[in-house]
């Protein structure tokens, strides 16, 4: 039996993780190596730097209380001159007495606190007088003066015989090292991320309807699966010209039928069942017709930046002229990117559904707002006084041939596909259709649109 586990990652780590794919590749790649560079170095100063260091510390204070001891043991004018040139040959220490002065009272921190530490220790190891050094006043020296007898003897010593100054050009080593294997981590894993990111933008414009010109690179998953992306959007295109032709096929055959049955009625003397005769046909046209915009959808036309407020009154116009009263409250300016001819097949469906089921109707368009700050898109809303659709019922209302009646009554006009063609038309573009309820009482149909 094969169990699995779980790695478990507290949340308030998982907050400071990124979240994009090329930074959790880059974090995959920089973290081990961070860790193996602080590990190295970590060691390099625990097993060698340190103890070297320690070493020379100890050397030094030994040349430093051999030193003292000489002095104290004839501290003549002439045996400090002749300890002062023998120090400078043999050991390059150049020491000096300075009569009846006091070792400082100050002292300056440096910046490598260990080291200064190893020197402190071995001083105190072998030095039974005070003393007082300074690391950071000179660059290649170090100021050591021990209290004697009479004054201070001072004492300057070469930087490199107290520590090891080449454990600085390993860190720099190490930093350099790092950062030439991140801008070769970052440079690789940008150009896989970036295949990803062109097969998603792809993939998002095949969505909107839009035609993107794509070509498979990068890795060899990552081109599987662009193929088969192109695979599957050859076969759905494939699916929806099959499903537009047979359709409109099947819309032909039916109009030649229905065209030789109006021209009969229109020779049959009148009567109140021929009228009823002509307003089922006049229904089944309306159907087909209905059948026919659904399937189609918006594919064979090509989106394109228009003025808003010239497409929003067109429409107006020609609902107003079947007899509806249309208020309108149009912003002048407004520019979108549609398909002009999908956008005015949605818009009046959502005006004739509205004219449908109520006495007034408003459509307005405005600048789009989220939390009372512009965001760049546009808002086309439909409002009416009708009955209104139930909150719990808004989804339904946009399922294919979803009429919200309980009776299914055919007579009624419409056949469930004005909401679906008008939310795909703007899910199309990047938008959406929501509904809501409207300050006049009714249905508020807002079209939603980047801009």
């Amino acid at each position: 039996m094969r169990l699995r586990t779980k790695l478990y990652i507290p949340l308030f780590i998982k907050r400071w993780l990124p979240t994009t794919l090329f930074g959790r590749s880059l974090l995959i790649i920089i973290l081990p190596v961070a860790v193996m560079q602080i590990a190295v170095t970590w060691a390099f100063f625990d097993a060698h730097w340190q103890s070297v260091t320690s070493k020379l510390s100890e050397g030094l204070a030994g040349d430093i209380a051999w030193a003292v001891q000489s002095y104290e043991d004839d501290p003549s004018p002439a045996a400090v001159d002749k300890l002062a040139k023998r120090a400078e040959d043999s050991m390059s220490l150049s020491i000096a007495f300075q009569k009846g002065k006091k070792l400082p009272t100050s002292h300056r921190p440096s910046l490598f606190a260990a080291l200064d530490r190893s020197l402190q220790n071995a001083l105190e190891d072998r030095l039974d007088n005070p003393f007082w050094f300074d690391t950071t006043r000179y660059t290649a020296y170090i100021d050591i003066r021990v209290q004697v007898k009479g004054g201070v003897l001072q004492i300057y010593a070469l930087r490199d015989r107290a520590y090891a100054t080449q454990g600085h050009i390993f860190i720099l080593w190490m930093v350099v090292a790092t950062m030439l294997l991140t801008a070769i981590a970052i440079l690789f894993i940008r150009n896989q991320v970036r295949a990803i990111e062109r097969l998603a933008d792809a993939a998002d414009a095949f969505g909107r309807g839009e035609d993107h010109d794509f070509k498979p690179h990068g890795a060899r998953e990552v081109r599987q699966a662009a193929q088969a992306f192109m695979a599957m959007r050859a076969r759905i295109i494939r699916h929806i010209e099959q499903r537009t032709a047979l359709l409109a096929s099947v819309s032909h055959d039916l109009r030649t039928p229905l065209t030789r049955l109006k021209l009969e009625m229109a020779m049959s003397e009148p009567s109140e069942q021929l009228d009823a005769m002509k307003g089922d046909l006049s229904e089944m046209e309306h159907m087909i017709d209905e059948y026919l915009a659904f399937a189609r959808g918006e594919g064979g036309e090509a989106a394109q930046v228009v003025d808003l407020s010239e497409l929003v009154e067109g429409v107006v116009a020609d609902a107003e002229r079947t007899g509806a009263a249309i208020e309108t409250e149009i912003t002048r300016g407004l520019e979108a990117r549609v398909r002009p001819l999908a956008f005015r097949r949605a818009l009046a469906n959502l005006i004739d559904n509205g004219v449908a089921h109520a006495r007034r109707v408003k459509v307005t368009t405005a600048e789009r707002l989220t939390m009372g700050v512009e965001t760049g898109g546009v808002e086309i809303a439909v409002d009416d006084d009708g009955p209104g659709i139930p909150e719990d019922r808004y989804e339904e209302a946009f399922k294919p041939f979803s009429r919200l009646d309980e009776s299914r009554n055919q007579n009624e006009k419409g056949v469930g596909l004005g909401l679906a063609i008008a939310r795909d038309m703007a899910r199309g573009l990047g938008g959406d259709l929501v509904l809501a309820r409207s300050e006049m009482g009714g249905l508020r149909a807002s079209i939603r649109l980047p801009g």
